[in-house]
């Protein structure tokens, strides 16, 4: 294990002024295998003096946008920053406090010990009092799909409480204008990147999410984003199951006519034989597509490689 570890707890902020304080109170002063904690705070464009009470509160490293950007702008501002200043283990948490400090050394205890380059806090979605039914079964409904896309073990993706080793931080480029939680763990399973997931406490809401505003907009969101994010690392694949999907079914339409035809009544099913082979096209295109996009997601790759050496570079330096 190496000696003299920097642990860096970020913290993306908005219009935060009265819980963090609070929040950063709670975080622990000393971790058994860590030499220096440090606290970073992330302000996304906040109209309160969120900046004042963190700076008041004794944060140790303050940035601040000057206009709102977005949860996951945030947070891959904060990754950045905190590699750049030397962290070796970076702790995302929440501002408002629903994350406990005292289960940050049971977070980073699987980086530590060399098992894992990224670790998830789980909840137990069921004894969340402040979900309802229907948000407890989206969320399970939600982290079975993410499981499938990024080939992980994940129980609850939406968490926000997570561990980043610096290796794991240099390699993650989020890529969602929304949030980070599903981006990031795609990227980490289709990057062979090491995952723990260890069970965490929470501390009841202090106010409504401002991630979720309403639970369709949030559902479409995470939809679209797991859909690019999972066309991006694999769009042959994507690209073909949609193409094969449609080309079955114009398929399926010219088999109607041809039938129809042969048994002398072609004539009045001419609307399937034009529909069928202009989905058989469509699907065929589809298919070209994605081999054009898997050609550039290799290239992307080879960029996204010299990436993190440049930043490895730059943050050695």
């Amino acid at each position: 294990m190496k000696e003299n570890l920097k642990l860096i707890i970020q913290i993306p902020c908005l219009n935060e002024e009265e819980n963090i304080a609070k929040t950063l109170a709670d975080l622990p002063k000393e971790i058994a295998g860590i030499s220096s904690i440090e606290t970073l705070i992330i302000d996304d464009g906040s109209n309160d003096n969120t900046i004042i009470a963190a700076k008041n509160a004794g944060a140790d490293h303050v940035v601040s946008f000057k206009k709102h950007k977005g949860l996951a702008c945030a947070f891959m501002a904060g990754l950045n920053l905190a590699t750049s200043k030397g962290a070796d283990i970076i702790v995302n948490t929440d501002a408002d406090g629903q994350y406990r400090g005292e289960d940050i050394p049971k977070l980073i205890e699987p980086i530590l010990k060399g098992d894992a380059d990224m670790v998830i806090g789980q909840r137990d979605i069921e004894k969340i009092k402040d979900f309802s039914f229907i948000k407890k079964r989206l969320q399970r409904l939600g982290s079975w799909v993410v499981r499938q896309i990024s080939g992980t073990k994940v129980l609850d993706a939406t968490s926000g409480f997570r561990a980043y080793s610096r290796e794991a931080a240099l390699r993650l480029n989020v890529l969602s204008d929304y949030t980070y939680t599903i981006d990031t763990i795609i990227q980490a399973g289709k990057k062979d990147l090491a995952l723990s997931f260890v069970n965490i406490g929470r501390n009841p809401d202090v106010r409504r999410s401002r991630l979720i505003r309403s639970i369709p907009g949030y559902i479409s969101q995470s939809c679209a984003t797991m859909l690019r994010i999972h066309a991006a690392y694999e769009p042959l694949k994507t690209f073909s199951m949609v193409g094969a999907a449609i080309f079955i079914l114009g398929s399926a339409l010219a088999i109607r006519f041809l039938y129809f035809y042969f048994s002398g009544d072609g004539s009045g099913h001419i609307q399937s034989l034009i529909f069928g082979a202009v989905l058989l096209i469509v699907g065929f295109q589809i298919a070209m597509i994605g081999l054009a996009a898997d050609l550039i997601a290799n290239n992307r790759k080879l960029i996204e490689e010299s990436l993190y050496r440049i930043k490895k570079k730059e943050f050695l330096s």
